[in-house]
């Protein structure tokens, strides 16, 4: 929910009558966000308090009971807005340097109260950045839906028969928007081997207007040309949560819609000491309400291999959210063994992948993490990271080199999980298609079948690491690929037949 404050008073628009009385008396506890921090972060700089009649937009987001209604809410005790700026790009918010409260009676109802005290991180104001475009062409004409296709042994008749209620969607956050002409001319270009529509066929949200973003570019074309000719839903969600993305804003969106996508794919991400524990496990509430749903929810792993970040001086691996989810599917990131030939597959040094600090392991990947951690001959130190942790990325793709249409004009080498992801989701469409003209159910949440099956249908993908943390311990190095399972490329990437094979069956 997101509220209004202006003119000295505060309302939820929209919602409910129900909990007035709670609200109006009754004395303040403290925020039920404990791991907030109170002081300014470095780089950041206060430029005076907020005018008492200026509109701010905040976020209650209330705890999954049963609370049907909410009416009105006092201007919160304790907090104070004030502007700040900070950041190489001087980016501007609004923020309260003290606690905020709620009254006792109302609080054991709301999770968190979301705008308040965050402040972006300094290094990366947008954490989930475009995906990277190198500045020559090199020798060949890289990855494109031809190249995919024969990699993963797609024939032209692996597309969506059209027959079935059978669609697929991606989500575009931090103002990135796709622009239809780029995707018609992205098929003129690159998909006339292979029946696919060329047109999406519902955007929910607001479709801005200006430029089109590679990401959302990427997203879009790659989704339609893996899943080809199956019915594609674009979600656009303006705004930010606390300066990044609004996931939970999306993932409320899906809750209050009866009809769905079988499978979503999201090329975003943050980093998970980023964000509050609270608004962490509120996102990953709303994917275990989804998987119950029977959605298939696939997230990039990320770009920074097992990222890097110091905590009291001493280095440690820096996970992702929500790749680090337990309830989504993560992809990781592969490239050509051969640059210049559709070959085997190694790692993408870029590849993220890692272990929670937030999610235990979850039983249904128990027995393939513990494998790789007795086995794998390359471990960093163990202070690195939590190896009692979800472990991700679940899956793999190519990731690296990809031939792009962002405002009409056609751009080569675009690499990083974003690509990897959709690509994945367009294949398990093409598979829920077979499911559905045979009478069965979606897919819905695929990991307890991924690691039952041990990757059964996946190219196992066995030479390669990723990159991490410079420093003399680890140099430069995170976790390395190898047989089965790793924290690098998952189970590895699709054989599309052998894969159909083994999750056509209930």
């Amino acid at each position: 929910m997101t509220a209004d404050l202006q003119k000295g008073g505060m309302g939820l628009q929209g919602c409910l009558l129900g909990l007035l009385a709670l609200i109006i008396t009754g004395k303040c506890s403290y925020s039920p966000e404990p791991d907030q921090q109170w002081t300014l972060p470095p780089g950041w700089v206060s430029l005076g308090r907020v005018d008492p009649e200026e509109e701010l937009s905040l976020t209650f987001a209330l705890r999954q009971r049963n609370v049907d209604k909410l009416s009105e809410l006092l201007l919160l005790s304790g907090a104070e807005f004030h502007r700040y700026v900070g950041g190489p790009a001087a980016t501007r918010v609004v923020r309260s340097p003290h606690p905020y409260q709620l009254p006792q009676a109302l609080a054991p109802h709301v999770d968190f109260v979301g705008g308040l005290h965050r402040f972006p991180p300094i290094s990366s104001l947008r954490q989930r950045p475009e995906p990277q475009v190198a500045g020559t062409v090199g020798l060949h004409l890289g990855v494109t839906p031809s190249v995919i296709r024969k990699r993963y042994n797609l024939t032209a008749q692996d597309v969506g028969s059209g027959t079935t209620n059978n669609s697929q969607a991606c989500a575009q956050f931090l103002e990135q928007y796709f622009h239809d002409s780029d995707l018609a001319e992205f098929m003129r270009l690159f998909g006339s081997n292979f029946p696919h529509q060329s047109s999406v066929a519902r955007v929910i949200g607001k479709q801005g207007r200006g430029r089109a973003g590679i990401e959302a570019s990427l997203d879009v074309e790659y989704l339609m040309s893996a899943g080809a000719n199956i019915s594609t839903w674009v979600y656009s969600s303006p705004g930010r949560h606390e300066g990044q993305e609004p996931f939970l804003q999306w993932l409320l969106l899906l809750s209050n819609e009866s009809t769905l996508p079988h499978v979503h794919t999201v090329s975003y991400g943050d980093d998970e000491d980023s964000l509050s524990s609270a608004y962490i496990q509120r996102v990953n509430t709303e994917f275990m309400k989804a998987a119950a749903r029977g959605i298939t929810l696939l997230f990039a792993s990320g770009d920074s291999g097992a990222g890097c970040w110091s905590v009291s001086g001493r280095h440690q691996f820096r996970p992702s959210f929500p790749a680090s989810s337990p309830y989504v599917t993560t992809v990781g990131g592969t490239s050509f063994q051969n640059p210049f030939l559709v070959t085997n597959e190694i790692v993408d040094y870029i590849s993220g992948g890692g272990f929670s600090n937030v999610f235990p392991r979850p039983s249904y990947q128990e027995e393939a993490v513990t494998q790789f951690l007795n086995t794998s001959p390359h471990l960093p130190p163990q202070s690195y990271f939590n190896a009692s942790g979800r472990a991700y990325p679940d899956v793999a793709a190519l990731s690296d080199g990809y031939w792009v249409v962002s405002n009409r004009v056609p751009i080569p080498w675009v690499s990083g999980t974003s690509a990897s992801t959709p690509v994945f989701g367009g294949l398990l469409s093409l598979v829920n298609e077979h499911r559905l003209l045979s009478g069965r159910p979606p897919l819905g949440f695929l990991n307890p079948r991924l690691y039952q099956q041990h990757g059964a249908g996946l190219f196992d993908v066995t030479h390669g690491c990723h990159e991490s943390c410079l420093n003399e311990e680890v140099e430069g190095q995170g976790f390395c690929s190898g047989p089965g399972w790793d924290p690098v490329t998952g189970w590895g990437t699709p054989n599309f037949p052998a894969l159909l094979k083994t999750l056509l069956n209930p």
